[in-house]
């Protein structure tokens, strides 16, 4: 099974770029399940539930999210009622929607788990034992695994990869926007990489224009940061899975510019 994973969405370019290359790759028959972090599509903070419907119409399978998940005021109901956008599984118990899912492929169940990390980033629950939970509790409802870790240190990711590695057939890490280098097998057969990039405009910082964030870092006053608009790219990394033992087989990273 062919499994590609979109790096963070980044505004309305970004959700171009993605309805355009995931309407090719499904053409083509590159990719067999879509799945794309979301939570930078509306503006750059958070989604929507029309952004949501937006992406899940243009070709995504399902969702994931990250530290920007309740910037828009209206997504909580949202995230009760779509069980194929999850947010990360180790917020706070209570919070609404869910941190992991089960959807149906070509190829038979998945189940997808969103964690967020906690180096450099907002406390939260341990991402270590909530991914442990959690596959403790869905043994044997779906063989292949993909799990989408949105942390700030690659150090934290990389342990998590080696955490889970055997245990899930992929993991990608979001969140730092830019695509890192080191896309490999695991030792027991789980698909890795640090980073999956960003979909949205490459000529600006992280997806936005460049000189506001440069008057902001010099002069430290709070400055709006507008989402850019040149060299827009997709960018993630194709998966594919061998669906009898979970394990990936190959990894490619992927890197689109819109015409």
């Amino acid at each position: 099974m062919k499994l590609l994973f979109v790096g963070d969405i980044v505004g309305r370019p970004g959700r171009q770029a993605f309805a355009l290359f995931a309407t090719r790759y499904r053409a083509e028959k590159k990719a067999d399940v879509i799945i794309a972090n979301a939570e930078n599509s509306a503006a750059g903070r958070g989604i929507n539930p029309n952004l949501a419907d937006e992406l899940l119409a243009a070709g995504a399978d399902a969702l994931t999210l990250g530290d920007h998940t309740w910037d828009q005021k209206d997504i909580p109901p949202y995230l009760e009622r779509e069980r194929r956008i999850v947010r990360p599984a180790n917020f706070p118990p209570g919070c609404p929607g869910r941190g992991h899912t089960i959807i149906e492929t070509p190829a038979g169940p998945l189940l997808i788990i969103n964690l967020i990390g906690r180096v450099f980033m907002p406390a939260q629950d341990c991402p270590f034992r909530t991914a442990d939970d959690i596959l403790q509790r869905e043994a044997g409802r779906a063989r292949m695994t993909f799990v989408d870790m949105h942390a700030e240190a690659t150090s934290e990711k990389i342990i998590m990869g080696r955490h889970l590695d055997g245990r899930i057939s992929a993991m990608a890490g979001t969140h730092t926007h830019v695509q890192t280098a080191d896309e490999c097998v695991l030792p027991k057969g789980t698909g890795y990489i640090t980073d999956a990039g960003m979909t949205g405009p490459k000529d600006g910082v992280l997806g936005r224009e460049w000189e506001p964030v440069r008057k902001r870092l010099i002069t430290g006053m709070p400055t709006k940061f507008d989402i850019a608009t040149d060299d827009v790219r997709m960018e993630g990394v194709l998966f594919t899975i061998d669906p009898n033992t979970g394990r990936t087989t190959s990894i490619k990273r992927v890197s689109e510019r819109v015409p």
